[in-house]
């Protein structure tokens, strides 16, 4: 009779998975400034395309998110327009849509002919990354862009101009605060370094 072989599986160490966490808590989120975003925009030959890339910048959507979006998702809080999304766990939330996006994506709907049940953009996810990869080529910007680089770039704006992280968590639909104040975090640490920049020694 053949001795059987006991395998034993190799346990990750708790406190190792703690510090891997950490780490990346702790690490500052990439993100695309103003500027950045309206090179990509200006290299994009399709006006869908760009609404594409300001819808993703201006709202924070997920690229699933924005993909679902149609005219009827659109709509009013207090006179100002706001968007019904359906995130994820299909949990509903309110998203803040600026009024110039939404004029040009209504007026966008209008000559294409998009019904009020009709996605603004019918193309999947693949089809998206290599539109943002296009026009990453096209303006001639180094970074990697792909769709949720924009969606770090409206949190950590929105941070920078309201300083409101609870808020912010609702906007992005997140169920934690976790990657929330992983925000916080680039800012705090971008603060701090601009300050010991100005530090200035006698020779």
């Amino acid at each position: 009779m053949e001795e059987g072989i006991i395998v034993k599986k190799r346990t990750q160490n708790p406190v190792i998975l703690q510090k891997r966490w950490m780490n990346k808590a702790n690490s500052p989120v990439r993100y695309l400034v103003e500027d950045e975003v309206n090179q990509l925009c200006r290299a994009c030959k399709k006006e869908r395309d760009r609404l594409l890339i300001l819808l993703l910048f201006q709202t924070g959507l997920r690229i699933s998110e924005a993909l679902a979006l149609t005219p009827a998702s659109i709509g009013e809080f207090e006179g100002k327009p706001v968007m019904e999304i359906i995130g994820k766990g299909k949990k509903l939330r309110i998203v803040a849509l600026p009024m110039n996006l939404r004029e040009k994506l209504e007026s966008y709907a209008y000559r294409a002919r998009i019904e009020p049940r009709m996605r603004f953009f019918e193309i999947n996810r693949s089809r998206a990354w290599q539109i943002l990869n296009e026009a990453r080529e096209a303006a001639g910007l180094e970074k990697r862009v792909f769709p949720h680089l924009l969606r770090h770039s409206d949190a950590i704006i929105r941070l920078r101009k309201t300083g409101n992280p609870k808020a912010l968590q609702y906007h992005l639909g997140h169920n934690s605060p976790a990657m929330t104040l992983r925000y916080l975090s680039t800012l705090t640490q971008e603060d701090a370094l601009r300050v010991q920049q100005e530090v200035r020694f006698e020779e």
